[in-house]
């Protein structure tokens, strides 16, 4: 057979860290048997994908894109009377790829039916533990008493000039390239770049109530000053989840499709079809429920103390 001459072909993982990925998995399907949550499988392949302009899809041929999640197509279970659901699958998102991020990556996904955010956060937690297997310090915090306590500065009611000219001050003038005019693009560069990395490694964070503007397919709270059901959770300065209180009204959901049409058109961003038969399971009727996905990549990294999401792939983009 002849020498290919390269010296990449190893995996970048250990053979440890395929048996501890093993154990993962077999734990979580484990957790949810017991809870009796279904494990289903959706489609890798899809004829639409989501909008959101910080989500770049992977087009294959002419009319086809790789899942960012799995999001649409385990609601229309749901819909269908499916029960509460599970899923671990591989996700796709173009440009995503560095110490923290891989172009193919691994999530777990799930829905609990009649769960409020609460209720969520403590199932997480349960599961968390289990996959560790010991005790973690838990803080819950709202996203404003994180950003307020770092930055003075309220989200709920700041503007982009505010938020523009904070981090102007702190020295990073080319955050305007980055987030342009796009409120949250805004608050979440701020809490990425001065808020994440304050965050105490050997705690466990849920960072709750979210401003409006990153809804995204989270219900909003009947309040004066609206604030999104949903949360983050955050480990050793990483992002490990994130949650929702479920959208369940399609015309509110296509409104905000249609709103991340056109801030895809402003950015000069691809339009990408719209995703007509979640709106149609949505219209059919979703039942009230609560889902989150957690990367599970990111989850062995906390678990092993890994430097790089390398260490804990068999092959990473660079090798695939």
């Amino acid at each position: 057979m002849a020498n290919t001459g390269t010296n990449d072909w190893p995996p970048t993982c250990s053979a440890a860290l395929l048996h501890k990925r093993a154990e993962l998995y077999k734990t979580i399907r484990s957790f949810f048997e017991q809870r009796s949550v279904l494990e289903v499988e959706t489609p890798i392949l899809s004829q639409a994908t989501n909008a959101d302009p910080n989500l770049a899809s992977f087009p294959v041929g002419d009319s086809l894109y790789l899942q960012t999640s799995p999001e649409f197509p385990m609601k229309r279970l749901l819909a269908t009377g499916s029960g509460s659901i599970y899923q671990i699958t591989k996700s796709f998102r173009r440009s995503e790829s560095g110490r923290f991020h891989n172009p193919e990556f691994t999530l777990l996904e799930w829905y609990r039916l009649d769960f409020g955010v609460q209720q969520l956060i403590d199932e997480v937690v349960d599961l968390l533990k289990h996959c560790f297997n010991l005790s973690l310090n838990i803080e819950v915090n709202t996203y404003s008493e994180l950003f307020f306590n770092a930055t003075d500065i309220d989200p709920h009611t700041a503007g982009v000039d505010e938020l523009q000219q904070y981090a102007s001050d702190k020295g990073s003038p080319e955050a305007v390239t980055i987030c342009g005019r796009r409120h949250s693009d805004w608050l979440d560069y701020i809490f990425s770049q001065y808020i994440q990395p304050t965050l105490d490694k050997d705690t466990l964070y849920f960072v709750t109530d979210y401003p409006a503007c990153m809804a995204m397919l989270a219900k909003l709270s009947d309040e004066d000053i609206p604030k999104a059901k949903r949360f983050e959770v955050y480990y050793r300065q990483l992002e490990l989840a994130n949650g929702y209180e479920e959208l369940t009204d399609a015309n509110i959901q296509r409104a905000r499709f249609e709103a991340d049409q056109l801030c895809r058109k402003g950015q000069g961003l691809e339009a990408v079809p719209m995703d007509q038969r979640l709106l149609a399971a949505l219209e059919h009727g979703l039942p009230s429920c609560s889902g989150v996905a957690l990367g599970l990549d990111r989850l062995l990294m906390s678990m092993t103390n890994a430097s790089s999401i390398d260490e804990v792939l068999s092959f990473p983009i660079q090798r695939a």
